[in-house]
């Protein structure tokens, strides 16, 4: 219970507890947890306090307000390196997670000017334009938006998507992926990519746009891709 004598702040007591029964599992993903009002009732403190545990909970992605209904229990953020390139089905598989994909957009077109400095290429070289959404366990992660130079893969087709890119490229096309570098910040999202990843209007994505190489140094693809800042975090190992 509560110690309202104790130096720690009652809200984060009351934080912790509520921390420990979502790891136990007595609050389970998608459950909505009780009211501010029951639980003011339950820890005798004021509504205030148990309104700012829930908010820090919430700012952590523990819990989600629905408006009308209550707060929920979030579903855990996936973790991300941000060292070793690899795909997103390759992730996925590495979880124990089924991905899948939904192709939204499969195009040849000339590259515009700064995409074909991206991929030092002639501007009004052809491109494939591809855009998928990338689902886990069927539920929306990320939109990836990818541009390959069409030189690198002769007879590319929407059907050839249905597995790995980067397997594809290793496999189908012989050719050794290199290495990659990133660029990474927190955005707003658009009300298209909110109905295509089931997040609110005003939700808040990452917004990762990667640029890859193969072991030649050739870039082969630019990606820019909006993920759910909600279901990812990103990790990294940083040595002195």
């Amino acid at each position: 219970m509560i110690n309202k004598r104790s130096h720690i702040p009652v809200y984060m007591q009351i934080e912790e507890q509520l921390k420990k029964k979502i790891a136990e599992g007595i609050y389970k993903v998608g459950q909505v947890i009780p009211s501010e009002r029951e639980l003011a009732l339950q820890y005798d403190v004021s509504r205030m306090t148990v309104r700012q545990a829930i908010t820090n909970l919430v700012n952590d992605g523990l819990l989600y307000r629905e408006k009308g209904r209550g707060t929920f229990v979030s579903s855990p953020k996936l973790e991300q390196p941000l060292n070793g390139l690899t795909s997103f089905t390759e992730d996925m598989l590495a979880r124990g997670m089924v991905p899948s994909s939904q192709l939204v957009k499969f195009e040849r077109k000339p590259a515009p000017f700064e995409l074909a400095q991206d991929l030092l290429i002639e501007s009004g070289e052809d491109v494939y334009s591809i855009m998928r959404i990338r689902n886990a366990d069927g539920e929306p992660m990320a939109i990836e938006r990818t541009y390959l130079p069409a030189k690198l893969f002769p007879g590319l087709t929407a059907e050839k998507l249905q597995t790995s890119l980067y397997s594809l490229i290793e496999s189908h096309y012989q050719l050794t992926i290199g290495n990659a570098i990133q660029q990474m910040e927190a955005a707003l999202t658009t009300k298209e990519d909110a109905q295509f990843l089931h997040i609110p209007p005003s939700g808040v994505v990452l917004l990762i746009k990667r640029t890859s190489f193969l072991d030649s140094g050739q870039p082969f693809e630019i990606v820019r891709s909006v993920y759910r800042a909600d279901r990812y975090k990103f990790i990294s190992e940083i040595q002195r």
